[in-house]
């Protein structure tokens, strides 16, 4: 029988989509603020997680200085994504889809499925540009804070090739049946949906929870995360910092703008690919340290 703990956020969840759902027929800004609000509330604080997993790693090497080991190299490559979003944003916006997709597909596939893994984790990037690629390219356009009329070439024919990917992994009917389940499922809210609801849907529905319950079945990667209740307690801290972090940049980001939801859209999705760099890297050094010590 479920713990009162995972009744509770179970109930939160269905809350959390269901105002979701309904946030997308409020007006443009008010439907990006909602959406947003959950990316940041209920999806940031999984990534919150890598000092639980930077921890066992590095603590017994540099004692009470690991934190510092951690964090500096962590913060640093974080700051680079950012500089770039500066400099290079269409070649930085390239970079950011591509490392989601073998991000996102790492994690919902698993090893040893590289093209289930291209499937799922092309999902969320390819279906806002083959389904609303106007409402899509107004996003990133928002984001890389340039003129973006209509999504860039080379992401529309990746999307293709993803569709035509797609259409033959299913034809060979290797999908599990919870899995197309799940594809269906998905590709009926981004056909439903706004782009960005729609994607915040899968984020916080899934991607989140999904290595958040990992991490509780893994008794090695982040041994003192063993429930949800301890993963959500433990991600507080580095939450918190993540928070403040994203109120030092706001006035940067929003100097000579009076959209709050554009700025909040651009410093959300800028420091979610910033951090999700180092928390890719992070995951892999975890994930080799492990597969040695099995020998």
């Amino acid at each position: 029988m479920p713990s009162l703990w995972t009744r509770l956020l179970q109930g939160a969840g269905v809350l959390a989509v269901l105002g979701l759902v309904a946030s997308a027929f409020l007006p443009r800004e008010a439907s990006w603020l909602v959406a947003l609000t959950a990316v940041i509330v209920l999806g940031v604080p999984h990534g919150a997680l890598d000092g639980a997993v930077a921890a066992p790693l590095l603590r017994p090497r540099y004692g009470r200085a690991w934190f510092g080991v951690f964090a500096i190299p962590y913060l640093g490559l974080s700051a680079l994504v950012l500089l770039a979003w500066q400099v290079l944003p269409l070649a930085t916006l390239a970079g950011f889809l591509a490392v989601s997709v073998l991000h996102f597909g790492e994690e919902d596939a698993g090893s040893g499925r590289p093209i289930e893994a291209l499937v799922r984790g092309g999902l969320p990037i390819a279906l806002p540009a083959l389904l609303r690629p106007e409402e899509t390219a107004q996003i990133f356009s928002v984001v890389a804070r340039m003129p973006m009329p209509q999504l860039p070439t080379w992401w529309s024919a990746a999307a293709w090739l993803w569709l035509a990917l797609t259409g033959a992994w299913l034809l060979t009917r290797q999908a599990r049946w919870n899995v197309l389940g799940e594809i269906t499922g998905l590709a009926a809210a981004f056909l439903a949906l706004p782009p960005l609801t729609a994607f915040t849907l899968y984020f916080v529905g899934l991607h989140a929870p999904r290595h958040m319950l990992a991490l509780v079945r893994d008794p090695i990667k982040a041994p003192g995360v063993d429930t949800m209740q301890r993963a959500v307690r433990t991600s507080l801290p580095i939450f918190a910092l993540t928070l403040l972090l994203g109120a030092g940049l706001w006035p940067l980001y929003a100097s000579g703008s009076s959209d709050v939801s554009a700025n909040l859209l651009t410093v959300t999705l800028q420091m979610l690919s910033a951090l999700t760099v180092p928390h890719i890297l992070l995951d892999h050094i975890a994930a080799r340290h492990q597969s040695r010590s099995d020998y």
